[in-house]
């Protein structure tokens, strides 16, 4: 029962985070081609989400709502296997249900906030999302290995995926999360789903590299 109120609590913060963060970059507008108030929103929207939910579904799951964060915790140890693929299925069903939410709300026309390629480069957009998703997640791993940061995690986290959004939505829309990605682009489909394997393998390879470069880092040996 344990690991099954986990998985609920992972599946309704994904679903919060694309429902109100994406949501969020279609009602303001968001375009990745200048950075204006429509850009620093969605920024700022990605962020509060995380806050949010670290404060609320924290205790109960670790308030991963990421597919990238989760493989970093799987290679740390810090979860098992069986969790991890509970966690990654209820993070993809919610946003699923999250970008359902949305579309019913505002419908497709402009968008669900899906990921696109950077000039349609491939490569470009795998190194970009690697380089975002591991500055977010190793993040995560260095603020919450140490006890005393539990009252800062959620604020610092959210602050770093903001960080990475300024940086990143030019470029990419900025995914840095698998499930985030797949929930919009499945009902835009066209050139989004199409696309969408780009923001499913770079975020995990970069949670991954994350994971390991950590561990060597804080390792004493």
């Amino acid at each position: 029962m344990e690991s099954f109120k986990k998985y609920i609590a992972e599946f309704i913060g994904t679903c919060v985070l694309v429902l109100f963060a994406c949501g969020t970059a279609v009602v303001v507008g968001c375009s990745t081609a200048s950075a204006d108030v429509a850009y620093m929103l969605t920024a700022l929207a990605f962020g509060l989400v995380i806050v949010a939910m670290a404060y609320s579904i924290g205790n109960i799951s670790g308030c991963h709502i990421n597919p990238a964060v989760s493989i970093a915790m799987l290679i740390n140890k810090k979860m098992s296997v069986k969790d991890f693929v509970g966690y990654v299925v209820a993070q993809f069903l919610g946003a699923i249900v999250g970008a359902a939410i949305l579309m019913a709300i505002v419908g497709t026309e402009n968008g669900l906030g899906q990921n696109g390629l950077y000039n349609n480069d491939v490569l470009a957009s795998l190194i970009v999302e690697i380089i975002l998703t591991f500055v977010f997640v190793i993040a995560i791993l260095g603020v919450t290995s140490k006890q005393e940061n539990g009252s800062v995690a959620g604020i610092v986290i959210g602050l770093t995926l903001v960080l990475v959004h300024i940086f990143g939505i030019h470029f990419t829309g900025t995914s840095v999360n698998p499930a985030r990605s797949f929930g919009p682009a499945l009902f835009v489909g066209g050139e989004a789903l199409a696309n969408v394997w780009v923001f499913i393998v770079a975020p995990l390879i970069g949670g991954a590299l994350a994971a390991v470069c950590y561990k060597f880092l804080a390792s004493k040996k």
